[in-house]
């Protein structure tokens, strides 16, 4: 017997191309599922610091999404998950999931007393590295599904029982499985998002080896009042504050070595670096750039930024990065505009790394990717968001929409 074809709809990342997408179909009344790999929805957002142009805070956008989520019965999300395995044709595919156990059920009210029994930490993945988190963890405060993460395969069986013992609403559930999920779904938007270029490719910029030296990512977190450093920017290798700050634009982006591409949105978020720095001290500032690309309205964001007395901008491509013995990075940069050649001693050096496309929460292909990776609208295959192309949360936002659009179409009548 023939299977009939499903007008529900799939949506693989729950960032903000991927939230976008699920709920502008489900409000107009599709049941759309999001699968995301993390533990929480908002993807790269939610690790922000602000957004440009008017600097918001991610929560500022995101609880309302959340919070339209929340009402709407037409979007079931399913975190922790991957998409193994997708079959069929346009109309009626059939998709795989594996969730990963979470070891909170949802009597957790994230009341952080399971938090406090934890004694060992291990690198916080949210914070990239910059910052530490128990085996009993919550990435951030507005996360969504606001719901406890156990570490069991890092915890001690000692530091799981007390983990247990100290939930006074008997949510820690340590005999949670992983979970085989089946889905009839008839289109798939495919909003995976992007990740930082791996910083450790860049080794003449000393790309993961010079404590002092980090990638515009974070530097975000370091910013951000909810980071480890509680928004107080401070040198990974002494926790001083940095009185001369270098940013050094296309870390591996426009680059055949590395990324041939140029990923939009590195020299807005350099600028937006700048005042971050700005508005915390009277440090200096230098930004080297081969170009600054402040397209449409954001260059009055360049402009405004640049009006600073302590921010200079040097064209010029930065060939080296070395450290003296305290620690402190020396960039050696040609000036493109003079020709002169020069090393200058910094405090701290961040990298504007590239925008890779992510495959995170694909264990199987879905849809055909171009040359760089990104990802190709195909037959009731649609992509979204930096999963399709470099872009900034208004593009990606636009970009959701579009995808929701194309996705009802392919269901619509079915």
């Amino acid at each position: 017997m023939k299977r009939m074809s499903n007008n529900s709809i799939l949506v693989v990342g729950g960032g903000f191309a991927g939230i976008t997408a699920a709920l502008e179909a489900a409000e107009i009344g599709y049941e759309v599922y999001i699968v995301e790999t993390n533990p929480y929805l908002g993807g790269r957002v939610a690790q922000l610091n602000q957004y440009f142009p008017k600097l918001c805070p991610p929560s500022c956008g995101l609880e309302i999404q959340f919070q339209r989520i929340k009402n709407n019965p037409n979007v079931k999300v399913i975190t922790m998950a991957s998409v193994e395995s997708v079959s069929g044709t346009k109309g009626n595919y059939d998709v795989k999931i594996t969730q990963r156990p979470r070891y909170v059920n949802e009597k957790c009210t994230a009341c952080g007393e399971c938090e406090k029994a934890t004694a060992s930490t291990v690198e916080s993945e949210f914070d990239f590295g910059t910052g530490k988190r128990g085996m009993a963890y919550k990435t951030h405060p507005f996360m969504f599904p606001m719901r406890y993460v156990v570490d069991a395969e890092n915890a001690s069986e000692g530091e799981l029982s007390a983990i247990k013992a100290a939930c006074p609403y008997d949510a820690v559930d340590l005999d949670d499985t992983s979970k085989a999920i089946d889905l009839n779904v008839g289109a798939i938007v495919v909003a995976t998002g992007w990740k930082p270029y791996d910083v450790s490719n860049l080794t003449n910029l000393g790309g993961g080896t010079l404590k002092n030296v980090v990638t515009n990512m974070q530097f975000e977190r370091l910013a951000a009042p909810n980071g480890p450093t509680g928004g107080q920017i401070a040198r990974p290798s002494d926790g001083m504050e940095p009185k001369k700050i270098a940013f050094v634009q296309c870390a591996g982006s426009r680059d055949q070595n590395h990324l041939n591409y140029c990923s939009y949105i590195c020299c807005m978020a350099s600028l937006k670096h700048v005042r971050y720095v700005r508005k915390r001290s009277d440090a200096n500032v230098t930004v080297f750039y081969i170009d600054l690309r402040t397209p449409g309205r954001y260059d009055k964001f360049k402009v405004a930024t640049e009006a600073d007395d302590k921010l200079s901008l040097v064209k010029g491509k930065v060939a080296a990065i070395v450290e003296d013995a305290a620690g402190n990075p020396i960039v050696t940069v040609e000036n493109a505009l003079t020709g002169i050649k020069s090393e200058e001693k910094f405090d701290m050096v961040v990298l504007a790394t590239g925008m890779e496309p992510s495959t995170a929460g694909l264990t199987a292909p879905v849809g055909s990717m171009d040359a760089d990776g990104f990802v190709m609208d195909g037959e009731g295959i649609i992509a979204a968001g930096c999963a399709k192309q470099p872009l900034d949360v208004m593009k990606t936002a636009q970009s959701g929409t579009a995808a929701a659009m194309k996705a009802i179409q392919t269901v619509v009548g079915r």
